[in-house]
């Protein structure tokens, strides 16, 4: 048996990036990986290769754009998918080489093969047939397994056109109709990346918005320009079946009508990768959905072994499971280098149009009754938006009235992920308003969106202290 300081399991954002904090510091560290190569779903099925085929859809296919120029452009569904899944596995190969690159430069051992504890501090590990490969013993382990998509009763995944977010990646030819059941962040992505590929796309979502954490504007925002499309979103419904009839698949659904498609992506959330580990032998607890319990130091309850990533449940953002694993082995060997996750964390949606948000939406700020005002900046009225043909694009900031302090920035549009961390920074600063009036921006930019929703918040406080004097 071969003993570390630490072992990790799994090599995805939380585990790559805690092996290495350890390893750095001076740690020995074993990384256990269950698949041929490291990177785990966010570089294999999840997080890269959905934005990969985002961004390869809108260039291949000039999405947006078209009107503007007067263009047309029409995609052999087989062979553009093709070419789309070629540029997918190149960038897969480079981030596969580049995390290689980097556990090695920090004497990180990788052992390929499935982990089971034996017990407490004591795990196996084994080839795909159950042979051994090796034994290991750790003062402190970490578990970054992971999450899978949930894949209900009566869902016929059997189907081959019956697809989960795993799958949905290995389609030989693009659909004519998708239906997506789910209006989550993944069912959204990818209705619409299909959208721009030429799909035409229905989501059956059964609460009253889709994606329901953002700020209801900018849910609103998106369901209004997949609308625009041509394409379908039913809100309050659910499918109550599926069955292939005629040569198609057909969904009933609760309000009793029914869709006729070519394929299905089923979006019905995720469950933590923890089956086969042994996690009782360990005394690590997991809830109803496999996610592992954990408390702010990410220990689980075996208060040497850790867990952090998708693994653990909420927000699941391959950013912020980075710094989880980064945190819980600082924790782990009394490093005094990083102590938790920032509070503020940017959440970014890669739809299209992009969302992306920090801080507190307009229905969390009322509910707790704090005073605010909101500023808003179309990409229709900015000259960089007005080039680039954004109709969609929208800089909304809410702001506290006394003090003019950023509380929550939401944006829609192109550069969304990127332009929200203007903000971050102004937020972490504790900054107000007055920090995007007093900058100067480059012209003609997105980012100067962020001057004139600051003037709009002006304006709001104007009126509302005439309204007060008024009365």
């Amino acid at each position: 048996m071969d003993t570390f300081d630490l072992v990790v399991i799994g090599s995805g954002p939380a585990g790559e990036k805690g092996a290495v904090q350890a390893a750095y510091f001076g740690r020995r560290v074993a990384l256990i990986e269950k698949a041929p190569r490291v990177g785990g779903a966010s570089v294999h099925t999840g997080t890269l290769p959905s934005k990969t085929l985002r961004e390869a859809a809108l260039y291949v296919t000039g999405f947006r754009k078209r009107e503007l120029y007067g263009m047309t452009l029409d995609l052999d569904p087989a062979a553009s998918l093709r070419r789309l899944m070629g540029r997918l596995r190149a960038v897969t190969d480079q981030q596969v080489a580049q995390i290689d690159q980097n556990l090695a430069r920090h004497g990180v051992t990788v052992i390929h093969g499935a982990a089971e504890f034996e017990s407490a501090d004591a795990i196996a590990v084994r080839d795909g047939s159950g042979a051994p490969i090796a034994r290991l013993r750790a003062s402190a382990v970490l578990i970054a397994t992971g999450s899978s998509p949930l894949r209900p009763e009566g869902v016929p995944f059997d189907d081959p056109d019956v697809e989960d977010s795993d799958t949905i990646l290995d389609l030989d030819r693009i659909p004519a109709r998708l239906a997506v059941v789910g209006g989550g962040v993944i069912g959204c992505e990818y209705a619409s990346i299909f959208a721009a590929l030429g799909t035409r796309v229905t989501i059956v979502e059964g609460r009253q918005a889709l994606m329901g954490f953002l700020d209801a504007e900018m849910s609103a925002l998106f369901k209004t320009a997949l609308e625009r499309d041509g394409h379908e979103v039913r809100l309050g419904d659910a499918v109550t079946s599926i069955v292939r009839e005629d040569g198609q698949l057909r969904l009933r659904l609760k309000s009793g009508e029914t869709l006729d498609v070519d394929k299905v992506l089923y979006s019905a959330g995720r469950a933590g990768n923890t089956a086969g580990l042994g996690l009782e032998r360990a005394g690590v607890a997991v809830d109803g959905r496999g996610r592992i319990v954990v408390n702010n130091h990410f220990q689980t309850s075996a208060l040497h072994v850790y867990a952090a990533g998708d693994v653990v449940g909420a927000p699941s953002l391959a950013s912020v499971s980075m710094e989880q694993g980064r945190v819980a082995m600082c924790h782990a060997f009394d490093i005094a280098y990083k102590t938790r996750v920032a509070e503020l964390l940017p959440f970014g949606v890669y739809t299209i149009p992009e969302i992306s948000m920090i801080g507190a939406t307009e229905a969390a700020l009322g509910s707790a009754g704090v005073q605010f005002e909101t500023g808003r900046a179309p990409f229709s009225t900015n000259a960089r938006g007005q080039i680039n043909g954004e109709v969609d694009g929208l800089v909304k900031i809410l702001f506290d009235v006394p003090s003019k302090r950023l509380l929550g920035v939401h944006i829609i549009g192109d550069r969304a992920t990127e332009l929200v961390h203007i903000a971050q920074m102004a937020m972490v600063a504790g900054g107000t308003i007055d920090v995007f009036i007093d900058s100067v921006f480059n012209f003609p930019t997105l980012a100067e969106a962020f001057k004139y929703a600051a003037y709009d918040g002006l304006g709001a406080l104007a009126r509302r202290a005439e309204a007060k004097t008024a009365t």
